[in-house]
């Protein structure tokens, strides 16, 4: 392990901004440790699995949820970095965005690819119920939603750049004017006339909000100020919302409720984010600082290496233990309604164990992150037409 940390920090250039790579990994964390304890499973009569989560009975558990949705500082570190590379480009816009893109888009065929494989040996080969593959499909695609949004966004940076040079920090406003304009439509006194799908118009801006703070920031155009107004002001607007406005206190959906800050995000979305990035701005020294012990940095480094087998492959890891679990009945904290605080116990108890079987698919999975240059076109194309189907297959089920 010594070892290790010493070549890890003999590879780290001088200018290696630590604090910025430390900052991505918190929140790439979160992601999993969200997932793994805010989801849970119950049990049908037929053995099948079907989706349940702790929130549905225990509503303070909330505030948890505030803690790990830290999506906005994923978009605020992303929006900085991509800042970094995109000055250091050596070709076209357009070759500096198609090796962005296709870093994104390979892992992303991978597991799909992989879980279409799957899905007919499972049911087949071992008679896992189909319920049950619905609801891993549906697991599985959950979080690529960010992965295509992210990518969307990416291919935003050369336009983020100039409105950054041009209005700084406050290039981020009319993104957060956008969704504040939407929610009130949605939720306000002409709701009931409305269409359903209004929300959608929230995806964009309200992702490309924090997105948009990082280019700035990246820009050297968001100062201590600017950091000051953005925690101060994003927390004032989440409590007013929260409190006077009677937004969902959750920030991840909740079976059977109405209303959802996420999907598609709601102004409550930005808030957090605001203060979140705020938060982040005013701590990058102090966050470096403590970077530059070895032993904190080398774990920081292997996660952010990690990053798209972490977010693509961690719901397949709980799956890993929770459909065969499923044959020996209800198992507390892994299968069982999430209702009591025994639960939320025994969840804990079995998360480094859904750890543990991350590490090991992705010992094979990060294949899939390096270029296929080892792919013929057959294979390549095979997998495509794989990913293409589980897709349907499972935003079928949504």
């Amino acid at each position: 392990m010594n070892r290790l940390m010493e070549r890890i920090e003999a590879r780290t250039p001088a200018h290696r901004d630590r604090a910025v790579d430390g900052l991505r990994a918190l929140a790439l964390l979160a992601v999993p440790t969200g997932h793994w304890l805010l989801g849970g499973f119950t049990l049908s009569s037929d053995g099948a699995l079907h989706n349940a989560s702790p929130l549905s009975a225990f509503a303070g558990l909330a505030p948890v949820s505030w803690i790990l949705q830290m999506l906005g500082i994923f978009f605020l570190v992303g929006g900085y970095a991509s800042v970094l590379s995109y000055r250091k480009r050596k070709g076209s816009t357009g070759e500096w965005l198609r090796g962005r893109l296709a870093r994104l888009g390979r892992p992303v065929l991978g597991v799909t690819a992989v879980w279409a494989a799957l899905l007919p040996l499972l049911h087949y080969g071992f008679e896992v119920p189909g319920d049950t593959l619905r609801t891993a499909s549906t697991l599985v695609i959950q979080p690529l939603w960010f992965v295509g949004v992210y990518t969307v966004v990416t291919a935003l940076t050369p336009l983020c750049v100039r409105a950054a040079r041009r209005t700084g920090v406050w290039a981020a406003a009319p993104l957060l004017g956008s969704v504040a304009l939407v929610d009130f439509l949605r939720y306000g006194p002409y709701a009931e006339g409305m269409p359903s799908w209004l929300g959608v118009l929230t995806i964009l801006p309200g992702w490309l909000f924090a997105y948009q703070l990082g280019v700035s920031w990246g820009e050297g155009r968001v100062g201590r100020r600017h950091a000051w107004g953005l925690l101060l002001g994003g927390a004032a607007l989440f409590a007013a919302l929260l409190l006077a406005f009677g937004y969902p206190a959750s920030m991840v959906g909740v079976p059977g409720e109405a209303r959802t800050n996420s999907h598609p995000p709601s102004l409550l979305v930005l808030a957090l984010a605001a203060t979140q990035s705020g938060a982040a701005i005013l701590l990058r020294d102090r966050i470096g600082k403590l970077l530059e012990r070895p032993a904190l940095w080398a774990p920081v480094v292997v996660i952010n290496l990690s990053a798209m087998t972490i977010l693509c492959w961690h719901q397949t890891a709980m799956l890993a233990a929770a459909i065969p679990a499923s044959y020996a009945g209800e198992v507390p904290g892994l299968v069982g309604a999430p209702d009591t605080v025994g639960w939320i116990l025994a969840r804990l108890a079995w998360m480094p164990l859904f750890a543990g079987l991350l590490v090991l698919i992705g010992r094979y999975a990060r294949g899939f992150d390096s270029p296929w240059t080892r792919s013929g076109r057959a294979r390549r194309a095979a997998a495509g037409i794989l990913a293409a189907g589980f897709a349907v297959f499972a935003l079928g089920l949504a």
